[in-house]
C-alpha cells in the first residue's frame, strides 16, 4: 500500500482495487465524481476562476495572521491574485470589481502589517481575513 501527500501529512492509500472508503466502492465514487465533473462543467469557468482567488485571498490572510506574519507567503499568494485579477480583468464577469477590491484590500494589509516590522502588532485597518471578498464592507458607526 502506497500513501499520498496532503497539507495535514502522509495519508495511507488503499491498493487498486481495494476498499476506497468506509462502505463506498469504487463504482459508486466514479459515479460521485463523474456528477461532480458534470456540475463543474456547467459552472461558468469566471465563477470557478474567481472562487480560486478567493482562496488565494485567504491563504494571503492566513499568512498575514501568523505571528510574526509570513510575509514571503503572503506576497506570493497576493502576487498570483493580482496577476489573475490583472491579467483577466471584464473576462471574470460579475466578480471582477469585488475581486479588485479584495486585491487592493489584502496588498494594503500586506503594507501596514510589513511597515510595523518584525515583533509589533499590525496597524489597525478594515481588514478582515473572515469576511469574504465579494461582500460589502459595513458602513462605519457615526
Amino acid at each position: 500500500m502506497g500513501s499520498i501527500w496532503t497539507p495535514g501529512g502522509e495519508q495511507p492509500r488503499e491498493p487498486e482495487g481495494g476498499a476506497v472508503g468506509a462502505g463506498v466502492s469504487s463504482e459508486q465514487l466514479e459515479a460521485e465524481m463523474a456528477e461532480v465533473q458534470r456540475q463543474l462543467v456547467e459552472t461558468p469557468a469566471s465563477v470557478v476562476v474567481a472562487n480560486h482567488c478567493i482562496g488565494l485571498f485567504q491563504l494571503a490572510a492566513l499568512h498575514l495572521n501568523q505571528q510574526p506574519p509570513n510575509l514571503t507567503h503572503a506576497q506570493l499568494a497576493i502576487d498570483a491574485l493580482g496577476a489573475v485579477v490583472e491579467t483577466l480583468g471584464s473576462r471574470l464577469g460579475d466578480d471582477e470589481q469585488a475581486l479588485r477590491d479584495a486585491l487592493s484590500q489584502i496588498r494594503m494589509a500586506f503594507v501596514q502589517i510589513k511597515a510595523a516590522g518584525p515583533g509589533a502588532e499590525p496597524a489597525p485597518s478594515t481588514f478582515d481575513p473572515g469576511r469574504p471578498a465579494s461582500t460589502t464592507p459595513e458602513p462605519e458607526p457615526e
